[in-house]
């Protein structure tokens, strides 16, 4: 078992294993390939270093930090079956928009994507509802905890600095639960961001826990918050 840090460009491998690898991925560098041939990805980087691997589950473009990876499909399928139940904290910083009035707090809500804009869209989670019966087909039940760091100015617009750990993993989760409070995260065009003080999706994915899926031990994996996000902190 390897557990030592390797370095390849600015993609790092934090952990490996006969059946893992961990990795720290910047923002600006897609989890894979969109079809463009030669497109440089941290699976196409990983690849490179290590052979056939799996992707587990996916960071946006422009979000940085933690990200895994199998080296065999069963790793994969095993980690993804059972991916809810296998992961015991996920945890990223933002810097969103506004000061936040509130010190800690839940976001609850119904999420859906819309396939031609490709833009996720949230809807009430009313008294009664059931998170595991949707209202409407292809609503998903999205929930994410808040935790104020530090309201900070940055060129006089007033910011905040938010810890969100997710309940449950939606695609664009957390980016849309920001911009449905009112406090879109910076640099964030996609979800109404006004404003990009860091050049870059201000939106880190600073902690991964989870259950090892053969040999049963809790793995947790950390990322140091970026030097563009960590000045203003």
């Amino acid at each position: 078992m390897r557990k030592e840090k390797r370095q390849r460009d600015d993609l790092e491998i934090i952990y490996e294993d006969q059946w893992l690898i961990v990795a720290d991925k910047p923002s600006g560098l897609l989890t894979m390939s969109t079809g463009k041939e030669g497109e440089d990805t941290a699976y196409s980087r990983i690849y490179d270093y290590a052979g056939k691997i799996f992707i587990v589950h996916r960071l946006d473009r422009d979000t940085s930090g933690v990200i895994v990876f199998a080296k065999d499909q069963d790793t994969k399928i095993s980690l993804q079956e059972n991916w809810n139940e296998a992961v015991q904290e996920r945890k990223y910083t933002a810097l969103i928009e506004g000061w936040v009035d509130e010190d800690e707090g839940w976001i609850q809500s119904w999420l859906y994507e819309n396939k031609k804009s490709m833009k996720v869209h949230c809807f009430p989670f009313e008294k009664g509802d059931n998170p595991s019966k949707p209202p409407r087909k292809d609503w998903q039940f999205a929930a994410t905890h808040c935790q104020t760091l530090k309201r900070v100015e940055i060129n006089d617009l007033k910011y905040t600095f938010v810890e969100f750990e997710l309940e449950t993993g939606r695609k664009n989760q957390i980016r849309t639960h920001s911009h449905w409070i009112g406090h879109p995260i910076a640099g964030d065009r996609k979800y109404g961001a006004s404003s990009n003080p860091i050049g870059r999706l201000a939106l880190h994915a600073g902690t991964l826990s989870f259950i090892h899926p053969w040999t049963g031990k809790v793995m947790k994996f950390t990322s140091q918050l970026p030097r563009t996000m960590k000045h203003f902190l």
